[in-house]
This record gives C-alpha cells, structure tokens and sequence, in this order.
C-alpha cells in the first residue's frame, strides 16, 4: 500500500510515461535519490535545516473556537502554515535542492499554482546557493502577485506561461519542455506527488514529516489516534505528506477534500477524484479529467494551488483501494470556511486549506464528543485575501 513497486506504480497508477530523453534522466535521479537516503550525512543536514530554518515540528493545535462552536469532536490543526515561508512545501523544497546540490546541478526550474512551491524552491535556492527559475500560468501570476514578488525578491526568475488555462497544468508542461533542453545542468524541483516516477515517491517521503510528527502529538497529548485525518487535495503534497503514516492504522479515516469550484454539477471544477477517469498526464497514470477522447478538460478552483485536472498516482491508488473518502467543498463554502477561521481562531487560512476546513460542516455530526478530527492547515492566506474579497468575501468587521 505504501510503496511504489519496481516500474513506480502505486497498483494501476503511476509509472514513467516519458520521451526516451529522459528515461536516463529519471534513472539517475532515483539512484542518487535512494543513495541520499542511506546517507547519514544527507539526512542529518535536511533534518538539521528542517528544524533552524523551516521551524520544524509544526504545533498540532486544538481547535477550541471549532470544537465549541460545532459542538461535536475534538478539532485540531497541523500548523503547516506556520513553516517558514507559510505553507509545506518547503519541507520538500529543501529536501529536494540539497539533492541537487549533491547532483552537482548548477540551474534549478520548478512549476508553481498558487505561487507557494515557486516561493519555497527560491527560499531554498537562496539559502543552498543556487539559480531558480519558476514557470506560473499568467491567469496564477495575476492572482497570486504576492508570492511572485516574494519569488523575485528571494533572487528567483518568474517565467509566466500564456499557453492553455494558463495555470498550474501549463506551467508543469513548460516546465519539462525546458528540463529536456537542459538536463546536464538543470534539476527539476518538482511541486507535489505528480510527475513521473520517483517524483511521487520522493515528495511524499519528504512531506511524510507532517504525518510522522501528527501521530507522535497527538499520541503525546492524546493518548490515541485520531479518527480522522482531512486535507485538501490538488496535486496532494499535503494529503499525502499526513495520510502516509497512517496507511495502515485502519482505524483512521482519510478524507481528501477536492475543489468543487463552482458545483460537481457544473464544468467549473477540479475533481479528477470524484469525476474523473484513469488516464495518463504529465508522465504518470492517474485519474484525470478529460473528455472522452482523452483531451485534458479545463478545470477550475478558487484556490490557485488546486486548480489541476489531475492528482498524484498515490491518491488515485488509495481513491482505487477504498482507503480514502473522496470529498469536495465548492468555491462559496471555501469563502465561507476561510472566514470563519478567521473570526474563530485568529488564524487565516490559505484557500486551498480552507477547503478542508469547509468540509468540517459536513462530518462533525458523523462524529461523537470523544472522536478527534486533524485538519491539515497546509498553509496560510495572506497571499489570497484579495481574491476572497473580489469574490464578495469581505468580511463585516
């Protein structure tokens, strides 16, 4: 359940469906990749960057204001947000340029959605001494202008990319135009659990921290497991990173929160999960939405950083298994979840993470006053208050 087999595939999905040009290139990446693994050398100094310069572990926090206010379970929050940089993907950044540095590979490139990849790969760029350049859909770079001067800031290029939707599907395919061009110098830094083999592997071993350190807090003030464990999911970084550790404790549920964008029932959404069909996109099996020619549909989400027809081989796997709930929140109850956040517990969410925050609503009642329910809070949303009011979600005070 938990690891890809030889070929990279997470039962049907997954794999390397690449041009010839870079088989070698991934064969090489997962040597050293596996070499760095068994390098104690390696591992200490990831682990020694993840806690000085990432600020790791993240609290696991009680959700008072929730927990009183839906009057059900205990809610608590993984505190993603607050890594340094306000969202989790520098835990797989880092991890991912120091692998490059140990490659020898002068040029990072990374694709980014809502701009939080783009600003950790340059976080980590800038700390490790190395050039970066990242590719963001130009609808992304207009509603996400606060992470792209933070990426300009920290030294790195933004390349907008005007094909397609202009979002996060384009700029991955950009992306791997490029790394073919340039593969001697060039290291992709890749975003979430997408991409060929060993990318989705590799991320979600990176992210796996998040579901390591839950299940020691919440044994350490708990003193048991949690009976669900809920997180948005896009590519599924996130998702991921916490349901991995808990794969095999059953007792668990794990429920992905897609986006719904504006109702299932339309065609503004971006649920491969619950809509979608198995098909192949940027190097690996996966569900995917598409038409019945197998054309990429457009999708759609409030949220930058879930605004993709497609999600990690992974999550199609634990979707195929029965082991994950597929869920969805739409784009007015996401408003409505960040909001409340915010009024409830001080804290501003980012809108992909609000999405599972939305679904909260929709389960508490499934649960009783001794069941502990774990938010992953996998950033924060500074960077999106412009866009919740120019969707009429300006709060009254």
């Amino acid at each position: 359940m938990t690891l890809p087999d030889k070929d990279g595939k997470f039962g049907l999905f997954g794999g390397r469906f690449v041009p010839e040009t870079l088989m070698n290139a991934l064969f090489d990446l997962e040597r050293n990749y596996l070499e760095a693994m068994n390098d104690c050398s390696f591992q200490n100094t990831l682990a020694n960057y993840l806690t000085d310069f990432v600020g790791r572990p993240t609290p696991l926090y009680f959700a008072e204001g929730l927990t009183k206010l839906f009057n059900g379970p205990k809610i608590y929050l993984k505190r993603e947000d607050l890594c340094h940089g306000g969202a989790h993907k520098i835990n797989n950044t880092l991890g991912q340029v120091l692998l490059a540095k140990r490659m020898k590979k002068s040029r990072i490139i990374a694709e980014t959605g809502a701009g939080q990849h783009g600003v950790a790969t340059a976080f980590a760029c800038a700390k490790l001494g190395l050039k970066c350049e990242v590719y963001m859909g130009a609808k992304d770079v207009a509603r996400q202008q606060i992470n792209v001067q933070r990426m300009k800031l920290l030294g790195a290029k933004v390349r907008p990319v005007i094909s397609g939707s202009q979002t996060l599907k384009d700029a991955i395919n950009e992306t791997m135009r490029n790394w073919v061009i340039e593969l001697d110098s060039t290291f992709y830094c890749v975003g979430s659990v997408v991409g060929p083999h060993p990318y989705p592997m590799m991320v979600r071993n990176f992210q796996s921290i998040i579901g390591k350190e839950i299940k020691n807090q919440i044994l350490s003030q708990e003193k048991r497991l949690p009976s669900a464990l809920i997180a948005c999911v896009g590519g599924g970084s996130n998702a991921i990173g916490a349901f991995h550790e808990f794969i095999n404790d059953t007792e668990v549920n794990l429920i992905g929160v897609e986006a719904a964008g504006k109702g299932l029932e339309t065609t503004k959404h971006s649920a491969p999960l619950n809509l979608g069909t198995p098909g192949s996109l940027h190097g690996a099996n996966t569900y995917l939405l598409q038409d019945d020619f197998g054309q990429i549909k457009l999708s759609h989400s409030i949220a930058a950083g879930l605004d993709y027809p497609g999600v990690g081989p992974e999550l199609a796997h634990l979707k195929k298994s029965n082991r994950m709930i597929c869920a969805f929140a739409t784009d007015k109850e996401v408003i409505s979840a960040y909001n409340l956040l915010c009024t409830k517990e001080g804290i501003i969410p980012a809108l992909e993470s609000a999405h599972a925050v939305a679904y909260l609503a929709n389960i508490v009642s499934d649960y009783d006053k001794d069941s502990i329910l774990v938010v992953n809070l996998s950033g924060r949303g500074d960077k999106d208050i412009q866009t919740v009011i120019s969707n009429g979600g300006e709060p009254d005070g």
